[in-house]
C-alpha cells in the first residue's frame, strides 16, 4: 500500500558566495530581486541576504566560510537556477543584461543562461512556452 505524501513545494534555494556584496549587486540590482531580510554573524559584519523569488519562496545568499573549492559545470551537484519570466519579457531582460555588462553564454528556445559574479549559471526561462517567432 503507497503512503500519500503532502505536496513539496519550493521554499528557498541558497547559494554560497565569495562577495556578498557583488552577489547582492547582481541579484537585487540587476534581475531586481527586493531584499527581504539582512542577516549579520556574531561581530555583526553581513552574513546573508534573502531575495524574494514569489510565491513564498527566497534565495538566500550566504556569505562563503572558505575559498573553495568550485563546482565544474560538468561536475554532479545543481546545474543552475532557472527564473520565470513571460516569453513577451525575453527581449527586455536581454536588452537590461547587456547594459548591465552580463553576458548572455547561450541559448535554448526556451531559456537565456548568464552567469552571476561567482560564476553560478542563472537561467531566465519562459517553459512551456515559446516567443512569438521562435520555433
Amino acid at each position: 500500500m503507497s503512503e500519500t505524501l503532502p505536496s513539496l513545494a519550493v521554499h528557498h534555494l541558497a547559494v554560497v558566495v565569495r562577495d556578498l556584496g557583488r552577489a547582492e549587486a547582481f541579484y537585487a540590482g540587476v534581475l531586481g530581486l527586493p531584499v527581504v531580510r539582512r542577516w549579520t554573524d556574531e561581530a555583526g559584519a553581513p552574513r546573508s541576504v534573502w531575495l524574494e523569488l514569489g510565491g513564498g519562496a527566497f534565495l538566500a545568499v550566504e556569505r562563503a566560510a572558505a575559498d573553495g573549492p568550485t563546482r565544474a559545470d560538468e561536475a554532479p551537484g545543481w546545474h543552475c537556477v532557472a527564473l520565470g519570466i513571460a516569453p513577451a519579457e525575453r527581449e527586455a531582460w536581454r536588452r537590461r543584461l547587456a547594459a548591465r555588462g552580463v553576458a548572455i553564454e547561450r541559448e535554448s528556445a526556451y531559456s537565456m543562461y548568464a552567469r552571476d559574479p561567482e560564476g553560478n549559471l542563472v537561467a531566465l526561462s519562459h517553459y512551456p512556452h515559446l516567443e512569438a517567432g521562435a520555433g
